[in-house]
């Protein structure tokens, strides 16, 4: 293998067996793992895998790289971390959890985004501890009608089965399944009628992800249909069957789309990084002379081109230090340079 390739299966492997060691201390030493959910775990330590091998290789892709430790540099700048500190957390609850981003674009788009996103969330915080085995519940030795609720092993507090409370908890998966199954409707919704997303959308990209969640919800809701309602009909086939549609999703998610979700988070230094920029030196163009750009990221931008195999050098400079104004009027000079040029003499075989 390749050297990257080694440091990234070297990564997966230690954050793997991280989980799995993890997985013991929590659930102490499998006395509280439901042995019924071992494909589930098996799963998500592959994800584990995947994901981190996936996530290590982009990192250390040269303009990745490059944004990575610049971000980290600037975030963790004696001078500007307190400030940093109070900007991360505006920036992560007004740009990933509120999805303003999305919401500044389209707001219908951004609104099926937060149903996704805030269902495919409540759901993990539900289903992965409960897996794993760091979550459980007991009822209350000489109290029946009392639940006790176990974090890693510890009592956390007693509450009521028919208290609001429990109805609220034990239905925690049936709410995410909804607000999944709302933000996929309108997400087909979506490419159903705008043709511009149905052009450019592709199966395995686009339209397989939400195939994916609504079967996950659907078979989830229909288990929860089977116990309240109908007795308990077909619930074997229905567990054996959420069970395949959750697992091949976990298998999938390092290979699909829904692997920006890790990559999002990331976003959050490439602000503090522009930031720094802003507050730096301003490059200035070679033609006009105007600044037009932080210094520090045209010289960031050349370096990540020189390491990708790229030279666009030009006389007296780089083409990066030249304005987008600027180019855009060298190229029309370009073409007129080209269009009043002398035709060259015709060949002798003409």
């Amino acid at each position: 293998m390749s050297p990257p390739a080694t440091r990234a299966t070297a990564w997966a492997i230690a954050f793997a067996i991280g989980l799995g060691v993890l997985i013991m201390l929590g659930s102490r030493n499998l006395a509280h793992f439901d042995a019924a959910l071992v494909g589930y775990t098996f799963a998500t330590l592959f994800a584990t895998f995947g994901i981190t091998y996936r996530y290590a290789m982009w990192l250390q892709r040269p303009p990745t790289r490059m944004y990575w430790r610049r971000g980290w540099r600037a975030f963790l700048a004696p001078r500007a971390l307190p400030g940093n500190l109070a900007r991360f957390a505006k920036r992560a609850v007004v740009e990933v959890a509120a999805n303003r981003f999305i919401l500044r674009r389209d707001r219908m788009r951004g609104v099926t985004h937060l149903l996704l996103m805030w269902g495919c969330f409540l759901a993990a915080a539900i289903t992965f501890p409960l897996v794993w085995g760091w979550i459980h519940f007991e009822t209350v030795p000489g109290h029946l009608g009392l639940y006790r609720a176990y974090l890693f092993g510890y009592a956390t507090g007693d509450f009521a089965v028919s208290s609001a409370l429990a109805f609220v908890v034990f239905h925690g998966l049936v709410w995410a399944s909804l607000l999944v199954l709302a933000g996929v409707m309108l997400a087909f919704r979506r490419r159903m009628r705008d043709r511009g997303a149905e052009a450019v959308q592709q199966f395995g990209e686009d339209v397989l992800p939400l195939v994916l969640l609504a079967a996950i919800s659907v078979t989830g809701l229909m288990l929860t249909i089977s116990y309240t309602w109908l007795r308990g009909y077909a619930y074997s086939f229905l567990a054996i069957l959420h069970a395949i549609t959750v697992i091949v999703t976990l298998l999938w998610l390092p290979f699909g789309k829904f692997f920006h979700i890790f990559q999002r988070p990331a976003q959050l230094g490439v602000g503090f990084y522009k930031d720094e920029g802003a507050r730096g030196d301003q490059a200035r163009c070679r033609r006009c002379s105007r600044p037009f750009a932080p210094a520090q990221l045209i010289r960031d931008l050349i370096t990540v081109e020189r390491d990708l195999g790229f030279r666009y050098e030009m006389a007296g400079g780089h083409y990066q230090e030249v304005c987008p104004a600027c180019r855009r009027a060298l190229f029309g000079l370009a073409q007129g340079a080209l269009w009043t040029a002398p035709a060259p003499p015709p060949s002798e075989d003409g």
